[in-house]
């Protein structure tokens, strides 16, 4: 044993020196699981991102290009308004398996008051529709600049606005209970197809066809938002009004979303997860 322990004592080693550092199993298996995780969300917020990018990058390309803002002829409100409703559609069926196709801050917070996202995805799918409306929106304006005649300040990048930036001139007031009221349209039946009980397939055409809706009415008012992100890109490049007005498209899209969950709570009925 003497000789034992002189040989360790050469060798630099006493007990207390051959405790292993290395990772438990149990601390190994948390690691793998939480770069798992990390992947997983990584996966929702780039989807999240690709969907707005492209609602924006679509639905307001149609206002701005095919209504006849730069040449003559164009889709017109109805056309504009399917063009918004398209594109929802396609994402979900694209996305909605990874993210839920939220594509929407109104949607994500109001799935956050409902219990079926936590707060970390909740802020990371803001964060990434911002960043992809307003790409979107610089996309466009790529397209759009390009087109003999196109100007931004006459033109605009289908930006939402009331008073003398609507067209019908609605008021504050009037285009904030317009904007809570057409949110709450949305977000209700967007809560209503994705919950546990309905069919899943059927959930990106009531959702597209709702939103093609709430457009046609909502168009000649404020533009149609419902959702913020959709405003923002847009605001972000053309200044001005669109951005000193955009507070109303946050406030009112948010507000009307999280009165759809209260009702939906109020209804007693599960919400399942989306």
């Amino acid at each position: 044993m003497r000789e034992e322990d002189e040989m360790k004592s050469d060798l630099g080693m006493d007990e207390e020196e051959e405790v292993d550092d290395s990772p438990s199993v149990q601390e190994h298996f948390q690691i793998i699981e939480e770069q798992w995780r990390t992947r997983v969300a990584i996966r929702k917020y780039v989807s999240e991102l690709i969907g707005t990018l492209v609602l924006v990058l679509m639905g307001c390309g149609a206002a701005v290009l095919a209504e006849g803002n730069v040449t003559s002829g164009g889709l017109g409100f109805i056309g504009v308004a399917f063009a918004f409703g398209f594109a929802l559609l396609g994402m979900f069926y694209a996305i909605g398996g990874i993210s839920g196709c939220h594509i929407n801050p109104a949607v994500s917070i109001s799935m956050l008051a409902l219990g079926r996202i936590n707060l970390r995805d909740a802020v990371g799918y803001v964060i990434a529709q911002c960043v992809g409306a307003t790409l979107g929106a610089g996309i466009l304006y790529a397209i759009a600049s390009g087109i003999p005649g196109y100007d931004l300040a006459a033109n605009g990048l289908g930006q939402n606005g009331f008073g003398r930036y609507s067209i019908e001139g609605i008021s504050m007031s009037g285009a904030f209970v317009a904007e809570t009221a057409f949110t709450f349209i949305l977000l209700f039946v967007i809560i209503g197809s994705t919950r546990e009980s309905a069919p899943k397939s059927l959930a990106g055409i009531a959702m597209g066809l709702t939103l093609v809706l709430v457009y046609l009415v909502g168009i000649p008012l404020t533009g149609a938002s419902v959702n913020p992100a959709r405003s923002l890109g847009p605001a972000v490049l053309v200044g001005g009004a669109a951005l000193s007005q955009l507070w109303l498209f946050w406030a009112a899209p948010i507000l009307g979303g999280l009165l759809a969950a209260y009702a939906w709570k109020l209804l007693g009925e599960p919400t399942g997860s989306m």
